[in-house]
């Protein structure tokens, strides 16, 4: 049996208990990894625990949304198909006509989806089947939200436009509860898009005719200016093509631009014979162009002068022959200084000819070239008020065309957008989809009802399984004691005279069967383990009230007393003492007189009837002061009953919150720390084994109390073997 002198402090600091406490880590790091993944059969489990409520939430799911299916009116839903040929050109005449379709479809039918929803195209239909008199009704006490609501844009939320997939089909379905009603204005949607794409065409090219007409009035004054501009011009020029007289004078100046380039050649030529003969040079008369009679002048001569020589040297001089000679080379000699004059006169005249020739052919090529550079200038003006009423001109026929062509192209209809199927009455409505409807609920309600329940078990924080919980708190569970519904079922507490405990010992139902052998296994379990020393007392205690410590310490204690071994069985619970009521006798006296030295506890000990080698020692009448006493008078006392009982069992108050049960625990050989499934909070329990062992009190292990059967997925011994205890009691 442990001793100290020293007791804890009255009063537990939850604060010093953190949840981190090596205490309540697992045992190992191979606990810790079973521990984070569970079992399948653990969740098939948790399903079968709340298989009731499961199938009970969802046959309600399916109930209600039958019932409420049935009672919903049927809607009913009609679809008009409009089909879109792109191919078809969206005029008759020009551009319009030859306009090949563009490969953007995708775009070009979302665009048109959302044409259809407009208000211009929804709003003829609501107005002429009244689809938003209800919202009116509605908004009558409000002018100001009715007048809002009328300005607003129109929104069907009964509408849909689908397309369906690779195709240029669109479908404009809608619902209502009058299936005629739905046909009509499906049909009324998809004809008020038709016209409104033709209004929208119409007013597009009528828009653009009035603008091109206000165009063409400013063209056609700009083409009569730019016209009377270039009349006005050619007036001025007094010739209609410029272009014509420019290509005259072209030639020409390239005419005399080649003949006076030739007179100044001839003037050269010229100058240089006249220089040459100048110099009174004969080879330079000679090479003149007058050279030739010169030369044969020069022959004659020389003719004249060999005869002359010929008839000096054979006549003399007074011979007539040599008078005749003479005579003729005098004649020659004259003739060819007077053809040599007449050369010089000649070049020189023929010199002058030649410059007077150069100086005319000069003037009249500047003149021309002034005359051309001129009217090259006129010209390039005269071009450019050509071309710019040429442009004028043709611009305005364009436009005067684009109007004509606009004007019979607003006028056609075309058919590119037109209404393939009708929409119909339906037969069958849409909504509500009863079958649908179920089933969905059933889904819903089978994914909703499982999540809960496997939530509601992650969220559980009570002790139910003892593999955790041992693993967890690193204690071991010694046992589990079953629930017994008879008890849970009692609501008032048990008169003084009853003998609750003998009565449960001696009572043939077959849950209090389970109960016992639950009993006898915790106390083999106890007794038979290998621990340092033999246990001579116990401590019964829990975290919280109303948890079975009592109820647990009696059939402990009964149980203990069975094998002939005498047992004490000690009420220690000084506020709010039980075991006097559960055995059916009034405590005068008890612990607490015997803690304040009033009374020997040999004095105070009461014995059951029926259970014979077991003594009670109850609480006695409450004390504060024989509270503060436990720690003090408890120990020497316990040593002493230690020596006249085989087992002392002590009926602790709770741990938390009571500072006896720490007191008491540190005067005993070990404490049995008992839980109820389903109630004690995992951290709780955890604060109580840390304070018990901060103490260093022995912690023979951990009872479980009221098991049932689906408390956990490890709990079926007793159930399952009650027909067994109840055979085996029978015979």
């Amino acid at each position: 049996m442990q001793r100290t002198p020293e007791f804890p402090p009255a009063l537990i600091d939850l604060r010093q208990v953190s949840p981190t406490m090596p205490s309540l880590t697992y045992a190992s790091s191979q606990d810790a990894d079973q521990e984070s993944t569970l079992p399948l059969s653990h969740f098939l489990w948790i399903l079968k625990r709340h298989r009731w409520k499961i199938l009970g939430f969802i046959s309600f799911c399916v109930l209600i949304s039958t019932l409420v299916s049935l009672q919903l009116v049927p809607i009913f839903e009609a679809t008009a198909t409009l089909d879109v040929d792109r191919q078809t050109p969206q005029g008759i005449v020009g551009a319009e006509a030859n306009r090949s379709a563009l490969n953007d479809a995708d775009q070009f039918m979302a665009t048109q989806m959302k044409v259809i929803e407009s208000d211009s195209v929804l709003r003829p239909v609501a107005l002429q089947y009244k689809l938003q008199e209800q919202d009116m009704k509605n908004d009558e006490k409000d002018p100001t939200r009715a007048a809002a609501r009328r300005d607003a844009p129109v929104s069907l939320k009964k509408l849909r436009i689908t397309r369906p997939q690779n195709t240029y089909l669109l479908n404009v379905s809608y619902r209502s509860p009058d299936p005629h009603l739905a046909a009509s204005v499906a049909n009324g949607i998809a004809q008020s898009y038709i016209t409104h794409t033709f209004d929208l065409r119409f007013r597009a090219a009528a828009s653009q005719s009035t603008f091109m007409e206000k165009q063409v009035e400013e063209l056609r004054a700009k083409m009569e200016r730019s016209s009377g501009a270039l009349v006005q011009y050619e007036k001025e020029l007094n010739f209609i093509n410029p272009e014509e007289k420019t290509s005259i004078l072209s030639a020409r100046l390239l005419q005399l631009n080649t003949e006076y380039t030739s007179s100044q050649g001839d003037r050269i030529k010229r100058e240089a014979e006249l220089n040459s003969i100048g110099t009174g040079s004969m080879e330079a008369a000679l090479a003149s162009t007058q050279g030739e009679s010169l030369r044969k002048l020069l022959e004659h001569q020389n003719e004249a002068q060999e005869r002359f020589a010929l008839a000096r040297a054979q006549y003399g001089a007074n011979h007539p022959e040599f008078r005749k000679a003479a005579g003729q080379l005098a004649e020659v000699q004259r003739l060819f200084d007077q053809t040599q004059k007449n050369i010089i006169a000649r070049v020189s005249a023929e010199f002058r000819q030649a410059n007077s020739r150069e100086t005319m052919l000069r003037k009249a090529f500047m003149e021309t070239k002034g005359e051309f550079d001129k009217l090259n200038t006129r010209s390039f003006e005269y071009l450019q008020l050509r071309r710019e009423a040429e442009s004028d001109k043709k611009l305005y026929e364009e436009l005067t065309r684009r109007i004509k062509e606009a004007g019979i192209n607003a006028s056609f209809q075309n058919n590119s957008i037109r209404l393939g199927d009708s929409a119909r009455p339906p037969v069958k409505s849409v909504f509500p989809n009863i079958p649908l409807n179920i089933l969905l609920a059933f889904v819903f309600s089978c994914l909703l009802s499982v999540g809960a329940a496997l939530l509601s078990d992650v969220l559980d924080n009570t002790v139910r399984d003892p593999d955790e919980l041992a693993r967890a708190l690193n204690v071991q569970v010694l046992g589990s004691l079953p629930l017994v519904t008879n008890w849970r079922m009692r609501i008032s507490p048990l008169p003084a005279t009853s003998n609750f405990a003998i009565d449960a010992v001696r009572s043939e139902d077959k849950g209090m069967y389970g109960f016992r052998e639950a009993i006898r296994t915790l106390r083999n379990t106890i007794l038979l383990a290998d621990f340092d020393r033999r246990i001579r007392s116990i401590m019964v205690t829990s975290a919280s009230p109303s948890e079975g410590k009592s109820t647990t310490s009696v059939h402990l204690a009964i149980a203990h007393a069975e094998q002939g071994k005498r047992t004490l069985l000690i009420d220690g619970d000084l506020r709010r003492p039980s075991i006097h009521r559960k055995f059916g006798f009034t405590a005068t006296a008890g612990l607490s007189n015997v803690l304040l030295g009033e009374l020997n506890w040999n004095q105070v000990l009461v014995q059951p009837e029926g259970v014979p080698n077991l003594d009670i020692l109850p609480a006695g009448p409450p004390s504060r002061r024989a509270s503060e006493l436990v720690g003090a008078g408890l120990a020497d006392t316990l040593e002493e009953m230690s020596r006249e009982y085989d087992m002392v069992i002590i009926d602790a108050p709770p741990l938390l919150g009571f500072a006896e049960a720490l007191q008491m625990s540190a005067c005993i050989d070990g404490v049995l720390v008992v839980a109820r499934s389903g109630t004690t909070n995992k951290k709780a329990l955890g604060i109580v084994v840390h304070s018990l062992r901060r103490l260093h009190v022995k912690i023979l292990g951990l009872v479980i109390n009221e098991v049932e059967n689906d408390s956990s997925d490890t709990y079926y011994y007793y159930q399952s073997n009650a027909k067994y205890y109840m055979g085996v009691a029978e015979s």
